[in-house]
């Protein structure tokens, strides 16, 4: 079955040339010319994946952005930016979008971050009948021990997408619960940062990215407390690690 985008660009003709290129990709494709028109169809009929335009008028891509992830949709989220400064596409990520391109843009590259997004996307699709799980009592943890993840005071659970340390629940976006997992499952092993980007990311951003500094930093101010521990360590010049002081 086609994946469905939805698409809102305010550029007439980048949304037009846009939405030919990802019809003629395979994917069905709603493209829309603004923000309020970007919603209505989000709350219409969830699409697979979001590509939104940083600047239009009236309800811009930022605000379409944070209201879908205040209302808890999990869509992935593409942004189209002309803004090339990093306080720009942090900016972005910081509304909880989890990819952007740059304008101009090679349209192949939209495609190759689309792929990236929808298969993360589905590694993080849960098994069964889509009822979310919850921590058993204590006395079901041992038929359960197969399901969580422990490290370094951590406790999560891939199956229902929850998070945990010293017993407090963890309120994660989708980038950072897949950033912790893969730290967790790695504990005590220095990742570099070309693994980190193409397991979370699906393919390295380059040497002047910031985003997995980004990600890090937002995972390190829900993970700290004071007087605790850091758990997720900087390797200078080479990547990250999640270990105990």
């Amino acid at each position: 079955m086609p994946r469905t985008v939805l698409l809102a660009e305010d550029d007439r003709a980048i949304r037009h040339a846009l939405e030919r290129a990802l019809t003629l990709e395979g994917y069905r494709v709603t493209a829309v010319a603004d923000g309020v028109e970007a919603l209505a169809q989000a709350h219409r009929a969830r699409p697979d994946v979001l590509v939104l335009d940083v600047m239009m008028p009236g309800v811009d891509g930022l605000q379409v952005c944070r209201e879908l992830r205040a209302e808890g949709d999990p869509t992935p989220i593409l942004m189209l930016t002309a803004l090339v400064e990093t306080a720009d596409r942090i900016a972005g990520l910081d509304a909880g979008a989890d990819d952007y391109v740059v304008k101009p843009f090679d349209v192949e590259e939209v495609f190759a971050r689309l792929r990236a997004l929808l298969r993360r996307t589905d590694r993080a699709e849960p098994d069964g009948d889509g009822a979310e799980d919850v921590p058993e009592p204590d006395g079901d943890r041992e038929a359960a021990a197969g399901r969580y993840l422990e490290a370094a005071g951590l406790r999560m659970d891939p199956g229902a997408r929850r998070a945990w340390r010293d017993g407090d629940e963890l309120e994660l976006t989708r980038t950072e619960f897949g950033l912790l997992e893969l730290l967790v499952r790695n504990a005590g092993i220095v990742l570099d940062h070309s693994t980190i980007y193409d397991r979370i990311w699906g393919y390295d951003f380059g040497p002047g990215s910031k985003n997995l500094a980004v990600y890090v930093g937002y995972l390190r101010r829900k993970l700290d407390r004071p007087g605790a521990p850091r758990l997720i360590q900087t390797v200078r010049g080479v990547g990250y690690v999640l270990r105990e002081d």
